[in-house]
């Protein structure tokens, strides 16, 4: 098969890893490249001699069969149904919208159209959230009780989106993947300290119908540079810190054991201490897996994971978080589709 002409329109700070690995696939050939910034388009160039530079995104759109848009996140949606237009399937970065009316619009574009459409997800690939989804589908936790994230640093601040809207694609769109479920409601709390109304730290607190319950706290005014998840279920506990160089993920033999029938409360509950087990996971860059199965959808090898559905799914709890933080933590009900 031949390889995919692909395209990327941004090449900035993430988008230029879109780039790089593009370039090394050999399924994919990199034809043509989009930045609005000169300096950057020369980077390009010089790095990148046999690939076509523009600055006009109709003028890449026409060479390629799918595209990565990397831009800031404003221009997302357009340039998203500028590609349907084009007959271009597109992996939409994260956030895939800034409104949930935009992101339905994008996904209902690329149905009608039979465009490819994905979401840029981007730890749905990671080799330890996969493991972690399968210790939950096949019981190993038990039941789940609740998830608790945090994704914190100091820097990168951002003049144009919140914490929430930086940060939040990725523990959502994580937390939904691995419960399968569109939590009942959302709350959200932040303060803006460096700038006004752009909230530097946010607090969200996601209720499920299934009565499990997800945490996240996003600062970028933060000492450390934290990203870790903990699941805590019934049986065995888990947690994933992308911070960790090899062993990312580690699982608990950890709980609290609850007798059908006890004579007292003392009785009732006892703490069981177990080993830890370190899973062996495949030295995968979750960058690569992500386009490599980009590349696989549009050309008709597998099926979509992390879809328009799905790019929707997490757009509305967003929206719901923002609602929320601008009334001060009124929790928010988010409609079921």
């Amino acid at each position: 098969m031949k390889p995919l002409r692909v395209g990327v329109i941004g090449a900035g700070a993430w988008g230029k890893n879109h780039v790089r690995t593009f370039a090394s696939m050999p399924e994919a050939e990199l034809t043509a490249v989009c930045d609005v910034s000169p300096e950057r388009r020369a980077q390009v160039e010089r790095s990148y001699p046999g690939v076509h530079v523009t600055a006009e995104t109709d003028d890449l759109l026409g060479r390629v069969e799918a595209v990565v848009v990397a831009a800031p996140a404003r221009d997302h949606a357009p340039l998203g149904h500028r590609a349907v237009e084009s007959g271009v399937a597109a992996l939409i970065e994260k956030p895939f919208a800034l409104s949930v009316a935009d992101a339905e619009n994008l996904a209902e574009a690329g149905l009608r159209a039979g465009v490819p459409i994905l979401a840029g997800h981007l730890l749905e690939y990671h080799p330890a959230v996969e493991r972690l989804r399968r210790l939950i589908v096949e019981g190993d936790l038990g039941e789940v009780y609740y998830l608790s994230s945090t994704r914190v640093n100091l820097g990168q601040v951002r003049p144009d989106e919140n914490a929430l809207w930086s940060f939040g694609p990725h523990d959502v769109s994580v937390a939904l993947h691995l419960l399968d479920e569109t939590p009942a409601s959302v709350t959200a709390q932040g303060r803006s300290y460096l700038q006004t109304g752009i909230e530097d730290i946010v607090f969200v607190h996601l209720a499920f119908a299934s009565g499990i319950v997800a945490h996240a706290h996003m600062s970028w005014l933060d000492p450390r540079k934290e990203r870790k998840l903990t699941v805590v279920g019934s049986r065995q506990m888990a947690v994933f810190d992308d911070m960790e160089s090899r062993e990312k993920l580690r699982v608990y033999d950890k709980g609290v054991d609850r007798p059908p029938e006890y004579q007292s409360y003392g009785e009732s509950l006892a703490i069981r201490e177990g080993d830890i087990f370190i899973p062996r996971l495949p030295n995968t860059e979750p960058l690569a897996a992500q386009l490599r199965h980009f590349v696989a959808v549009v050309q008709g090898r597998e099926a979509p994971r992390a879809d328009a559905r799905d790019g929707v799914r997490v757009v509305r709890v967003l929206e719901a978080a923002s609602r929320s933080l601008a009334d001060g933590g009124i929790p928010m009900t988010i409609e079921r589709t």
